[in-house]
């Protein structure tokens, strides 16, 4: 699929999380065969003020591309200097969120509350596109009910504006993550707008991915949740879009998958940060295996990246010759 200028291998695309998507993470999703990675959300404000811990949001590797990067913020000009910041520090799209339920960025007028004043949002919206000749997508809710006005209001909005691709994850902002996704909403927006439309929620398996491109018409499917702990999601799904059934994954595929997010850590960070990172990280991965609890609770005491290391050899050496299949199928979506 292509958004604007920029031709995607396919429609498999992951879902910016604060504090989980960082470099190391986006490489394993691109690893696994994601088709478009994202940064998690950045503060537009604190980019065009030149904010260094920010700025290292941004930090992204020739492998991990193509890359997008959320940004965040609600003063048009603001917004604009932000995409052109995204722009000039090698992004191939810059998506802004008009879905953040947090309360302080509501509060600023910012993320789902966009939804709530279209003309501030078109402002927004025509700023940053005049400001970049990357493409531009945003990633929006329901709106604010369920009955998806606002988000059908929004889009047709950003497809006049010249935004490239919109992204919905149809809860409301009352929701947040909580009940069902109403992929119907996915659905009439794809029915609404001619540029490309992605789906995101409740794609819990590589089928559901299948089912929402298949119900909704949508052009791709953003997945988000699930592919904490699991990136293999992504080989998963388009597995299934090939009309294969995915193969099982067993426990050592997964055991070097903890490996590998330490080595790309450690790459990405130094080994003093990325210490203190695998502690409160790796344990997404140890989940849906005998002793998977006891994994993690030990990882999570770890004082080096050599001790972290050495609790996943001991684990590996311990069930060797089992050939253990994980017990929480990616098709379970448990």
């Amino acid at each position: 699929m292509n958004i604007g200028s920029l031709h995607l291998d396919n429609p498999v695309l992951l879902a910016p999380l604060a504090g989980i998507t960082n470099l190391p993470f986006r490489l394993l999703a691109r690893e696994a065969g994601c088709g478009l990675v994202c940064t998690e959300m950045v503060s537009g404000d604190a980019l065009a003020h030149g904010s260094p811990h920010t700025f290292h949001l941004l930090r992204s590797l020739p492998d991990e591309k193509p890359l997008a990067v959320q940004i965040f913020g609600s003063d048009a000009a603001v917004m604009a200097d932000a995409a052109a910041i995204v722009q000039e520090n090698g992004a191939d799209v810059v998506d802004l969120n008009f879905g953040c339920t947090v309360r302080k960025v509501v509060k600023a007028g910012a993320g789902v509350a966009l939804m709530r004043t279209p003309k501030q949002a078109e402002a927004l919206l025509r700023a940053v596109r005049q400001a970049v000749r990357i493409p531009v997508t945003i990633k929006i809710r329901s709106g604010w009910d369920r009955l998806g006005r606002e988000a059908l209001n929004i889009g047709v909005i950003a497809e006049d504006c010249g935004v490239d691709a919109v992204t919905i994850h149809p809860r409301t902002a009352a929701q947040k993550f909580s009940g069902r996704a109403d992929w119907a909403l996915i659905a009439a927006l794809k029915r609404r707008l001619n540029i490309p439309v992605i789906g995101n929620g409740d794609v819990c398996s590589a089928q559901d991915a299948v089912r929402m491109m298949t119900d909704t018409g949508c052009d791709a499917v953003m997945i988000g949740r699930r592919a904490i702990g699991y990136p293999r999601i992504f080989t998963d799904v388009l597995c299934r879009l090939r009309g294969q059934a995915p193969a099982p994954e067993h426990l050592d595929q997964r055991l070097d998958v903890m490996r590998r997010y330490i080595g790309l850590t450690v790459a990405c960070f130094g080994e003093d940060i990325a210490r203190r990172l695998v502690r409160n990280r790796l344990g997404w991965f140890a989940k849906g295996f005998r002793g998977s609890a006891a994994l993690r609770q030990a990882v999570a005491k770890t004082d080096s990246i050599g001790d972290a290391l050495a609790l996943i050899d001991a684990y590996r050496t311990a069930a060797a010759g089992q050939r253990e299949v994980i017990t929480a199928s990616p098709e379970s979506g448990r």
